[in-house]
């Protein structure tokens, strides 16, 4: 019926693909309908249901709804407390998500204690030079660059990318978010020559993994726009500036 579970699924691989194209209005409508089904079938406080929450808030985010996506995480990350306990790595990557989600929001005192908390849990679950790790470390570095804070952020961005190269090789995804914002951080110090190098690097990958207009890519365009403009390099600033406009513009 159209209430199984199993439809749920197939919602979910529904979404997952207007998520993709970039249709994240019609994403968001399947990932509430498979949250209720969920809701009906197994309750209010399964992890199945926490599943669909994640998934939701994760929408939510995209479309740059932060205020929205903030209950469904912590709606989804108490569930998980309580069906796995305080230390699971779910319950990590939880936290990690809800204090990404008050940084954002600029709420910066209560996203440092979640983010800390997180990495607590993943280095005694998996140990210090675990990709888990590093995403807590990534995180909690962003929290302090977010605040300028660039004497505390600098070791943890060097410690997430050293994790990062040595699990993934040097030409992954998650090498190059390390390396964009190792990159930021360089140009906020006004170390410019090694900023436009983190940049060109990070960009390589994500245009050689994730293809020419994938999002990520626009952001590693807009880092080089904005040392270029910090430079007085106005001419390769504007002819970059227009191509992650480009970018930006196709996953609208």
């Amino acid at each position: 019926g159209p209430e199984h579970p199993r439809v749920a699924r197939g919602l979910d691989g529904l979404a997952c693909l207007h998520k993709i194209q970039g249709h994240l209005a019609q994403a968001d409508t399947l990932a509430q309908r498979s949250l209720t089904i969920r809701e009906g079938a197994f309750g209010p406080n399964h992890p199945a249901v926490a599943g669909s929450l994640y998934s939701l808030a994760g929408l939510r985010m995209l479309q740059d709804r932060p205020a929205q996506a903030e209950p469904l995480l912590a709606r989804a990350l108490a569930i998980r407390e309580k069906v796995f306990g305080p230390d699971d790595p779910d319950v990590g990557a939880g936290l990690d998500r809800l204090g990404t989600v008050h940084r954002i929001q600029g709420r910066y005192a209560v996203a440092e204690p979640l983010h800390r908390r997180a990495l607590a849990i993943q280095e005694k679950a998996f140990g210090p030079d675990h990709p888990s790790v590093a995403e807590s470390l990534h995180l909690l570095a962003e929290l302090h660059r977010a605040q300028g804070q660039d004497t505390k952020s600098e070791p943890l961005c060097l410690r997430a990318l050293a994790i990062r190269e040595k699990v993934f090789g040097p030409d992954h995804p998650e090498v190059a978010e390390s390396l964009h914002s190792l990159a930021e951080l360089r140009r906020n110090q006004g170390q410019y020559a090694q900023a436009e190098e983190l940049h060109k690097r990070a960009l390589a990958i994500r245009e050689k993994i994730l293809g020419p207009v994938h999002p990520d890519v626009a952001e590693s365009i807009e880092g080089l726009v904005a040392l270029y403009r910090a430079t007085e390099r106005p001419t390769e600033a504007d002819r970059l500036e227009q191509r992650a406009k480009r970018i930006r513009a196709t996953k609208r």
